[in-house]
């Protein structure tokens, strides 16, 4: 049974299950759900906890099913806690896990949890994590998007009993703290809990929210494509900029926005060939967040847009391995920032020159 992240408190209210699965990449709210189960669990007697981390194909699984066939001396209930970093279990962890979701409705004395990463649409249709849906609950706890990053820091500031000043001077509050943590909100709730030690209950002003906060963003170059293909160019710029802050290898950021660019490139190809949108974007394994940027951003696309793209991306490649490229810079960032530019100024319907 899937049970969306937000409503998990009120199903825990509800009642307790014997299986949870949560599955996610981002860890504080991985951390914060995990917690919720654990506290829940606690309150009705279960007090032992035992923790299995899978590392590799070779985890002895035996552990993990002894555990759940056996008490402890002295509790009557317990946790029994799987952590899967790698989201593969392989196949003898298959086998166990579906064996442990099946023996997991009728084990009132343990409550198993498994901890999982994100997961793609082939794993979450696997054998193992069916099995664990059929038997438990399943929760995807999703990151924070970027558009919804200030709502979510000022829900957290009320939880403290903080509010930012009203009007455009507290949005403008909430969108600087956002431009400081964007993708580390593990470091967005550590910011936003100094300010409960710094100022106490009541309206944060930008220049207490300024002075606290510091620049701790931590930029995703597989997150840039969010920015690129949503045509922001300013945010776009600064992911740039915090990634080469950063020390990320240029080739690893060509690769990502080529990558993006040669999706383009293949679904626009698809469409003209009569294929209908959403399966050319099934065939090409763009789905999510990326899916829906791309529906929007090939209607403003046409072939010849696609092309200059896929050339573009042709030279910065070279630009990026040390060869020189007629009419473009020599420095690799810089090439790397024309090149975003110009997807972003595409996917917005500007007119630019390659």
């Amino acid at each position: 049974m899937q049970i969306p992240a937000p409503q998990l408190p009120a199903q825990l209210q509800r009642g307790l299950r014997s299986l949870y699965t949560l599955h996610g990449d981002e860890p504080l709210l991985i951390q914060e759900a995990g917690d919720a189960i654990r506290q829940a669990a606690r309150a009705q007697g279960y007090t032992e906890r035992t923790v299995h981390t899978v590392s590799g194909a070779h985890f002895d699984w035996s552990e993990v099913m002894a555990a759940c066939g056996s008490l402890s001396l002295f509790a009557d209930k317990q946790i029994v806690e799987v952590r899967i970093p790698t989201g593969k279990p392989g196949k003898e962890g298959s086998v166990a896990i579906q064996q442990l979701a099946e023996q997991a409705q009728g084990n009132d004395g343990t409550l198993l949890l498994f901890m999982l990463p994100r997961l793609d649409k082939a794993t979450r249709t696997g054998a193992w994590f069916s099995a664990l849906d059929a038997h438990g609950a399943t929760v995807q706890v999703d990151a924070v998007d970027r558009r919804a990053l200030p709502q979510w820091i000022a829900q957290r500031l009320a939880l403290q009993g903080q509010r930012v000043v009203a009007g455009e001077q507290g949005q403008f509050a909430l969108q600087f703290f956002a431009d400081r943590v964007e993708g580390n909100l593990l470091a967005a709730h550590q910011e936003i809990q100094k300010l409960a030690l710094l100022h106490g209950p009541g309206e944060l002003g930008f220049e207490q929210i300024e002075a606290a906060v510091l620049n701790v963003a931590r930029y995703d170059v597989f997150k840039l494509a969010e920015a690129v293909l949503s045509g922001n160019l300013v945010r776009t710029q600064r992911m740039l900029d915090g990634l080469q802050a950063e020390g990320e290898a240029e080739v690893l950021v060509h690769w990502a926005l080529a990558e993006d660019i040669r999706a383009l490139k293949r679904v626009k190809t698809a469409l003209g060939a009569g294929r209908p949108l959403p399966m050319a974007l099934r065939d090409n394994r763009i789905w999510g967040v990326k899916e829906k940027l791309f529906e929007r951003a090939l209607p403003r696309l046409s072939e010849q847009q696609v092309d200059r793209l896929v050339a573009a991306a042709q030279r910065v490649d070279g630009i990026v391995k040390g060869l020189k490229s007629p009419d473009w810079p020599l420095d690799s960032w810089q090439a790397l920032h024309r090149l975003a530019a110009l997807v972003c100024q595409a996917v917005a319907g500007q007119r630019a020159s390659t």
